[in-house]
């Protein structure tokens, strides 16, 4: 079965990166997997959807946590681990004292890296806004997804509309930079992901944070704010969800970057 996985996983990789789409999505139903007794792990996903597979760990009992983050360590040299419940960070730098942690202890998320494994550096640029400091952890989530995926991140924080002087400024500058698409985190009312896309000649994906009260609170004013938006270039993921935002941001990012290098050879 390791074999099998091994051969599917490289030739998957090869076909995708010299355009067999047909092969690829032939191959989705089969694997590679790697079973364990409660899991079956999408290792080569990545390799397939240039997005890697994240553990959500808060649903799940330590011994599964620390043994899917081993298979994905001693298949691909890297874990990346969200939601995390208290104590299982240090949990995961106990079980792993080998590996690089980076740990952002605000989202509750780290990405582990086996000896020897260098992060991809594939050229795109995204930014990553919150209207407010609550609204950070999702935005840190989201950073960690991209940069995994060999992004760079710059950070625009807490510059809601309550003072929308402050985010001018920094948002002329990251614009006039090569970033390709934006991730805006907001609770409350949800605005600031309308006011960017109003303003940024790249892609925003707005994602509401569960950050508010009264009858719009927990996400839900923010979400439909940013569903029924006015300004075009808008589009939306559920509420708190990092991940999501993080990694579409950073395919779009990714693809404008290889776009880039295609066009210089």
């Amino acid at each position: 079965m390791d074999e099998l996985s091994d051969e599917l996983s490289e030739s998957l990789s090869e076909d995708v990166t010299e355009g067999g789409q047909d092969w690829a999505v032939a191959q989705v139903a089969r694997g590679p997997l790697a079973p364990l007794v409660e899991a079956r792990l999408d290792l080569g996903r990545a390799a397939r959807k240039g997005i890697p597979e994240v553990v959500l760990a808060e649903t799940k009992r330590d011994d599964q946590l620390v043994a899917i983050v081993r298979a994905f360590l001693e298949r691909n040299g890297y874990a990346l681990v969200s939601r995390a419940r208290s104590g299982q960070l240090d949990l995961l730098a106990s079980a792993f004292p080998d590996a690089t942690l980076d740990a952002r202890e605000a989202a509750r998320a780290v990405a582990l890296h086996a000896p020897g494994y260098q992060r991809p550096v594939s050229g795109g640029h995204i930014g990553v806004l919150t209207a407010g400091a609550g609204d950070v952890p999702v935005a840190e989530e989201a950073r960690l997804v991209a940069e995994e995926m060999g992004c760079r991140v710059t950070t625009i924080y807490d510059v809601g509309v309550a003072g929308i002087h402050r985010l001018f400024g920094p948002l002329s500058d990251l614009l006039a930079s090569d970033v390709a698409a934006l991730v805006v985190c907001a609770g409350m009312d949800g605005a600031l992901p309308s006011v960017v896309a109003g303003l940024a000649h790249v892609p925003v994906i707005g994602c509401p944070t569960s950050i508010g009260y009264g009858a719009g609170g927990k996400g839900r004013a923010a979400l439909l704010a940013m569903l029924q938006t006015c300004a075009p270039g808008l589009t939306v993921v559920n509420i708190d969800n990092g991940v999501g935002a993080g990694a579409t941001a950073a395919l779009m990012a990714n693809q404008v970057a290889r776009a880039r290098t295609n066009e210089q050879r």
